[in-house]
């Protein structure tokens, strides 16, 4: 039986950090035709269900992305047709449908209206469209069958706070160069970060609603960002500092690392920790999800073991290493 994901109330904005990974880790991410199409099919998906795609990363043989879900809005019968459209075409029978149903002045009738809201503001909902649209298009584009997707996607609720979205958003961008792809995200056009550096308003617009900033200037809300990517300012670190070998190294010696140097590592707690965020957030959770956990279970805040984020706490402890 699958368990229950862990989610906020319809009524309530969530962030989530979703992952999916193709069946037996192969490679079939791996081409950019491949990779544009599902990074095409992602925008086109978070138009019309309403969630907000803060950052991403689309890998060879999986993907991250860190999306915001807001309560679901009154959507007049104009705003309904303008995503359908812009989802399914202006000339799909659904789309003429609804049109023709408000030229008729009958607007958007209510069964229609009822099936299209059930699809929107909902991170599961998002999640399968997606991965079932995109395996449609793979499988005949390679003339294969069956299942693309090794599993369900996993996803951990983390608190929509500046800070914690900042540091979880630079741990996705940062998946490139952790797989040696790049030395800079920038680089790597399969991410938020280098759709957002090329100007591209919603990738820009998902990094400010973290960075703090709306001065409408994007190079420095970029540039903003890029300090938690590569150095916060005044710390002292050098480009030496950020190998991936030498933290590596560090970590393995039992050394400190700082926060710049721990997100270019693969952190288990920001893949599998369940909820992330200060320790007031993840109580909160751990209260209103109390009957999943055993009786002996106090508490439910963790700490991030071995991590340089004080602020931090996990809802999952684990029980081998962070750091994989």
């Amino acid at each position: 039986m699958r368990i229950p994901r862990f989610k906020q109330s319809p009524d309530q904005t969530a962030v989530y950090h979703c992952i999916s990974r193709i069946v037996g880790g192969e490679f079939l991410l791996a081409e950019n035709p491949v990779k544009e199409a599902l990074q095409r099919m992602m925008h086109r998906q978070s138009a019309f269900c309403g969630v907000q795609i803060i950052t991403y990363s689309l890998m060879s043989n999986h993907f991250h992305i860190l999306a915001r879900v807001r309560p679901q809005p009154e959507l007049t019968d104009g705003e309904l047709l303008k995503r359908t459209a812009e989802f399914y075409g202006r000339t799909a029978p659904i789309t003429l449908r609804i049109a023709e149903s408000i030229r008729i002045g009958g607007g958007c009738r209510d069964q229609e209206r009822t099936r299209l809201l059930k699809r929107m503001n909902d991170i599961s909902v998002f999640m399968k469209e997606l991965k079932q649209r995109f395996t449609v298009w793979y499988n005949k584009r390679t003339d294969r069958f069956g299942t693309l997707w090794a599993e369900r996607f996993r996803s951990i609720l983390v608190e929509d706070r500046a800070d914690v979205v900042r540091t979880v958003a630079a741990y996705i961008d940062l998946n490139p160069v952790r797989a040696g792809m790049v030395e800079d995200p920038a680089n790597y056009r399969f991410c938020g970060y280098a759709e957002a550096a090329a100007g591209q308003s919603m990738a820009i617009a998902g990094i400010e609603s973290f960075v703090g900033t709306a001065e409408g200037d994007w190079r420095r809300v970029v540039g903003k960002y890029r300090e938690t990517l590569f150095s916060k300012a005044g710390s002292g670190e050098t480009n030496d500092d950020l190998e991936l070998e030498k933290i590596r190294k560090l970590w393995k010696a039992k050394g400190k690392l700082s926060a710049t140097q721990a997100i270019r590592l693969r952190i288990r707690y920001f893949n599998d920790g369940a909820a992330l965020g200060s320790q007031l957030f993840v109580e909160e959770i751990f209260q209103r999800f109390r009957h999943r956990f055993g009786p002996k279970r106090r508490t439910g805040a963790r700490t991030l073991r071995r991590m340089p984020f004080p602020e931090l706490r996990t809802l999952r402890a684990l029980r081998v290493s962070p750091v994989e």
